[in-house]
């Protein structure tokens, strides 16, 4: 019996883009990206939100610009923030004008949404100018009428041609630095669209499962659709679409780039369930443990097991491990038994561990 590779994704092989000073598709990594919800009329508040975003990790941040005063407003915010910013874009092309000249990294159109050729033309010619990246953002929920009438509804084969018409548009007129995205709140229709776009061309593709739901229903079916597709080597980009704290969608976001093995932030906390074997309250330390450890962004491993059972083997392919005892907590470092821990505090240990093993870590870079 053959097993078939189960470890390594072997991802698509994209062009690769550039988006202010970060690439997209091709080698790079896959990115990860949040969207403010303060006005942005609101200067103070937006920027202080996608500096918010940009400690959390974000690479991208999309900002709504739906009249002329919000890109006014992002001219300056643009100025005050470090990420590079996309301009979400809805109804009104000029308003992809006026934020190309703004100082956008990118624009986000909808083909749906954006109207006659014409108008993308013009959208193309300011990108040009001011070296932008487009996004074309298809979504099921606002597709071109002439699609909605030929297929009679959103489904997986319209979505795909709208974001081909679309790209003809783009191509046409000698303008390849984009990508793509076909997002929908349906799974299965999000997932199937993603597959025929890619099967379609090679462009970049921005992934996500759009209007999730709220941090828990919204994360699962994140992981689940962008997960698969994922898993099948497609995305370069990817946005978790939560009815939450924007920063939450980034957190979100890295988990399931970690969990595939895909990029590294940050402690990966592998944690047992908890049950009556347990020498300490699981739950509540790993709960305060992953609190106080969101400041460490350099990739490490931590395994925090409440008993014997599997806390050894556990903790010997992680880089800090502590194993639950009667007597004592076992402490591993790099895979092998280092101290036992008794009298002091859990959770202060290892958080003290763990920036320890950061400093060690990127002194190793340097």
């Amino acid at each position: 019996m053959s097993i078939r590779p189960w470890r390594d994704i072997q991802r698509k092989k994209t062009r690769k883009i550039k988006v202010g000073n970060i690439y997209v598709g091709g080698d790079a990594p896959i990115s990860v990206q949040s969207m403010t919800n303060t006005l942005t009329t609101d200067e103070v508040a937006t920027t202080n939100q996608i500096l918010g975003l940009e400690n959390a990790g974000a690479d991208l941040v999309r900002v709504s610009c739906p009249d002329e005063e919000s890109t006014k407003s992002l001219k300056k915010i643009i100025k005050n923030v470090n990420v590079p910013i996309i301009a979400d874009i809805h109804f009104h092309y000029k308003r992809a004008l006026e934020s190309a000249d703004a100082g956008a990294a990118c624009l986000r159109i909808n083909p749906g949404n954006i109207g006659k050729v014409e108008r993308v033309k013009e959208v193309i010619k300011a990108a040009k100018e001011n070296n932008c990246a487009i996004r074309i953002g298809v979504n099921a929920g606002s597709l071109e009428r002439d699609l909605l009438e030929k297929y009679g509804e959103p489904c997986p084969d319209a979505m795909v041609e709208s974001a081909l018409n679309h790209i003809k548009i783009l191509e046409d007129n000698d303008f390849y630095n984009f990508k793509i995205s076909c997002k929908a709140s349906d799974v299965f229709l999000a997932v199937a669209a993603y597959y025929g776009i890619s099967d379609a061309c090679d462009y970049p593709l921005h992934l996500g499962i759009t209007e999730a739901g709220g941090l828990m229903t919204g994360t699962i079916k994140s992981s689940i659709g962008m997960g698969s597709l994922l898993w099948a080597g497609l995305g370069d980009t990817i946005r978790v679409s939560l009815s939450a704290d924007p920063v939450e969608e980034i957190k979100v976001g890295f988990n399931i780039l970690k969990s595939l093995n895909l990029r590294h932030r940050g402690v990966n906390v592998i944690s047992c369930p908890s049950c009556a074997r347990q020498e300490f309250n699981v739950i509540k330390n790993v709960e305060e443990l992953e609190r106080r450890l969101e400041h460490i962004s350099t990739p490490m491993t931590l395994s925090v097991i409440g008993c014997v059972v599997n806390g050894p083997g556990e903790a010997r392919e992680t880089d800090i491990g502590l194993t639950g005892g009667k007597s004592g907590h076992q402490i591993y470092l790099n895979g092998e038994k280092h101290h036992v821990l008794r009298d002091k505090s859990m959770i202060d240990h290892l958080v003290d561990l763990c920036e320890k093993k950061q400093k060690e870590l990127l002194k190793k870079k340097v």
